[in-house]
């Protein structure tokens, strides 16, 4: 029996070294870095802005981004849910984060205590999402996300981003400066043109040269960035790699962050499930409880290790399935690989150096073309939903409500106490919540097809 174990390992040694071997597997694998890369170098540069932190902790923010997540993604491919999917930064805390920042600087809650208390909660989301995990209940919170919540979500989640991608390229500063600072016309043009450029690479260029779309971008607007504006950002020179804990601000107790990071912890699970069950269909089996239960408790881990270094929270990517369906890339290997480069540039000083100065206009106008199409993954959502004119208020409310939110100053809330205001100021975090709620809580389907026969009747 021992001898038939060493064998079946020596023959899985043999077909990773083989698969290690590959060219292919090589060159798919820097086209997981190009995606990866594009996905998280604008997310450490546009928080460290937010929380007005110096050059040189951007920069560390950067080579930390860049270590944990590639070492995330092996991770996941080793022993988590073990498919070809990103984990990084969630667009979904990264949003949450932007907005506090200009939500309290409007109040006047000072950076540090506003990072403190961020901390503070995503710790305690961390240690509820390793919970879900071990305990194996995310399978059964996974009923809860049925398609007209996610449907909801994915709507909502593309609004907010963009939101903010559309403010970085009008060149309005993230953070505490954003409120009264005006359009700059020169940036703005030269981010839609931007803009449009990857858009049309994206829908005319051969699909070899599209998959490299956002790449591009990034390129050609960093040089034309470069050579119409006038840049005299400078990094200090870092010869060796180092990190501080918590560069956000010490541990603080603002109790309304607090919960609102908490329940932001908790609606982050529909990126493990919608990343999950998309790609389903590709790999020919449908997610086990085993999966679930190991992929939400890497997530978690990964989660509390971003909390301790002023990161972004961590997920898995729903947009990578968008990547698989395009580059039919659905094997481990290639995957692993391109994790496993990424963290190597975050090892190298001059990388981290190099990618801080990138325009953060020029990645917003990238990503705001990239996540234009959540209204695509949405759709797909709302299309395995039977609405008519009676159940059709089990998204509209949620979806209406979270956008008007949205548009709210934030001096419209400050006749709401403290402790709820982050959360009901959040129009993102209030559409999910009223869409679970009214999912959950209603059956829609039912009600709406008897009232539709008898008035048939």
């Amino acid at each position: 029996m021992d001898l038939q174990k060493e064998r079946k390992k020596e023959r899985k040694k043999a077909i990773f070294i083989r698969e290690l071997m590959k060219l292919s597997n090589w060159i798919s694998g820097i086209q997981w870095l190009f995606f990866i890369f594009t996905n998280i170098v604008v997310i450490p540069i546009t928080v460290g802005a937010a929380f007005e932190l110096p050059s040189s902790k951007i920069v560390n923010l950067l080579q930390l981004s860049f270590i944990v997540t590639g070492l995330a993604c092996m991770v996941q491919a080793f022993i988590g849910h073990k498919r070809a999917l990103m984990e990084g930064q969630s667009g979904l805390w990264w949003g949450l984060i932007l907005t506090l920042c200009s939500t309290s600087a409007a109040q006047g809650m000072p950076l540090p205590v506003l990072g403190g208390s961020l901390t503070v909660g995503i710790m305690i989301s961390a240690i509820v999402t390793i919970i879900i995990g071990v305990s194996g209940l995310g399978p059964y919170i996974s009923k809860l996300f049925n398609p007209a919540v996610m449907g909801v979500f994915m709507f909502l989640f593309g609004c907010q981003l963009n939101s903010i991608f559309l403010k970085g390229m009008l060149g309005i500063p993230f953070g505490n400066e954003s409120q009264d600072a005006p359009i700059n016309l020169s940036i703005s043009l030269l981010s839609i043109i931007l803009a449009i450029i990857v858009i049309i690479v994206s829908i005319r260029a051969p699909q070899g040269i599209r998959r490299y779309g956002l790449l591009i971008g990034i390129i050609i607007g960093w040089i034309a960035y470069t050579l119409i504006f006038e840049t005299n950002e400078s990094v200090s020179q870092i010869s060796t790699f180092s990190f501080d804990l918590f560069p956000l601000g010490e541990p603080a107790w603002d109790i309304g962050i607090i919960i609102t990071t908490v329940l932001a912890g908790l609606l982050n699970t529909a990126n493990t499930f919608g990343a999950l069950k998309g790609t389903d269909s590709m790999y020919n089996a449908q997610t086990t409880n085993s999966q679930y239960r190991s992929s939400f408790t890497i997530t978690g881990v990964f989660t509390a290790l971003a909390g301790l270094l002023g990161l972004v929270p961590y997920s898995p990517y729903v947009s990578s399935i968008g990547f698989l369906s395009q580059t039919g890339i659905i094997r481990r290997m290639p995957f692993i690989l391109g994790g496993f480069m990424f963290l190597v540039m975050g090892l190298i000083p001059p990388v981290g150096r190099f990618f801080s100065l990138l325009p953060l206009s020029i990645g917003s106008a990238v990503l705001f073309v990239a996540y234009l199409l959540l209204l695509n993954s949405s759709w797909a959502f709302f299309k395995q939903v039977e609405f008519n004119t009676l159940n059709v208020y089990r998204s509209a409310i949620p979806l209406f409500v979270g956008i008007v939110i949205m548009t709210f100053p934030a001096s419209y809330f400050e006749t709401i106490p403290s402790f709820i205001r982050p959360l009901l100021s959040n129009g993102l975090l209030v559409g999910i919540m009223l869409g679970l709620i009214l999912e959950n809580a209603i059956k829609w389907d039912h009600y709406g097809k008897s009232k539709e026969d008898k008035t048939v009747a």
